[in-house]
């Protein structure tokens, strides 16, 4: 089937967030259990089944690499994490549902001119050990290129980078897709989504951008909207107001307009609304306004948990399944988001 069919087929999804995406601040040297740094549990069976009996049909795995790795030239993942990241991956398959699994936080490949060289002979080489270890996997495993590639710390990281920086992520899209199309089998025709810089939701980004020339592509795109309820750290503004609704509505229609339309399809790779006080309620009205919307123009979304559920506000609270206890913390969001 095409890619924009293939979408049409999937429903809505969870992030395993800060888990295997955790990462010892870039010194491979420390010891480290990468999966529980972040404070979350190690990923159960039954996490995932709580998961996917809750009305998710999409998992997506981020994953953090680099400090799993060796050196260049070979940069040679390690078995065991390979075979931690295939237990997971096969939890959901076995249910049935959707996997993806992604490059996340992966510095190496920052999108600058002299960087590229480097980062495009790495980006090669470590899709093909991960393509090759999942070659025999069906099309439930979608390959993600990259999370959020950006210049850190830049004035246009979160605003649509630069031209420059525009260009080398397309680039890189295109290094990774050959990578994984050349090891064959399944791979030749599995869907793979790509992204633009820093995932944006921002026009200019979506307007330049183009994707890689390959058939069996799907756009993600990452939107916390409106930005000051679902993501700043104001938390005053953490009350749902209807006016807020044009903000997801012209969200959706730039979607539409630089990619649905074109025959290229979406996933909202990752969205959510952080806890801000006591704003259940004003969450679920988000999760049912938003979800809504997004189903009008065919695009599956994907909740960020990140795992707190509570905490001081500098932490980012997304959570909403515990999974110490594998109970939903917050059954209106759940209910609004799935629905």
């Amino acid at each position: 089937m095409s890619a924009t069919e293939y979408v049409k087929k999937l429903r809505v999804g969870w992030n395993l967030g800060n888990t295997l995406d955790s990462h010892p601040k870039h010194n491979k040297k420390l010891p480290f259990r990468q999966e529980t740094l972040w404070g979350n549990p190690l990923t159960t069976k039954a996490i995932i089944h709580k998961v996917r009996e809750s009305g998710f049909d999409m998992l997506r795995i981020p994953v953090s690499w680099y400090a799993q790795m060796g050196d260049a030239p070979d940069f040679v993942i390690k078995e065991e994490w390979l075979q931690r990241v295939k237990k997971i991956v096969d939890y959901g398959i076995n249910l049935g549902m959707t996997v993806i699994v992604n490059l996340h936080h992966e510095d190496w490949h920052t999108p600058t001119d002299e960087n590229y060289p480097v980062a495009k002979e790495q980006m090669k080489k470590v899709w093909t050990q991960i393509a090759n270890y999942f070659e025999s996997y069906d099309d439930k495993l979608i390959f993600e290129s990259m999370n959020e590639p950006r210049v850190i710390d830049s004035p246009e990281e979160w605003l649509g980078g630069d031209e420059e920086g525009r260009r080398v992520v397309m680039q890189l899209n295109q290094d990774a897709v050959e990578a994984i199309r050349a090891t064959g089998g399944n791979n030749s025709s599995r869907m793979i989504m790509v992204t633009n810089y820093a995932s944006s939701y921002y026009e200019v980004a979506m307007a330049d951008f183009e994707m890689p020339n390959d058939e069996n592509l799907i756009m993600s795109i990452h939107a916390y909207v409106p930005y000051e309820f679902a993501l700043g750290g104001d938390f005053s503004l953490n009350v749902w107001k209807e006016e807020y609704e044009n903000d997801i509505d012209e969200l959706f229609a730039r979607i539409d307009k630089y990619f649905i339309s074109k025959g290229i399809p979406v996933i909202m790779g990752e969205c959510g609304a952080r806890k801000k006080g006591d704003n259940e309620d004003a969450r679920a009205k988000w999760a049912e306004y938003y979800t809504a919307k997004a189903r009008e123009y065919g695009v599956p979304c994907l909740w960020w948990d990140n795992g707190p559920l509570d905490g001081p506000e500098h932490v980012e609270v997304f959570g909403l399944l515990n999974r110490n206890t594998v109970e939903w913390a917050y059954p209106k969001i759940l209910k609004n988001f799935v629905t």
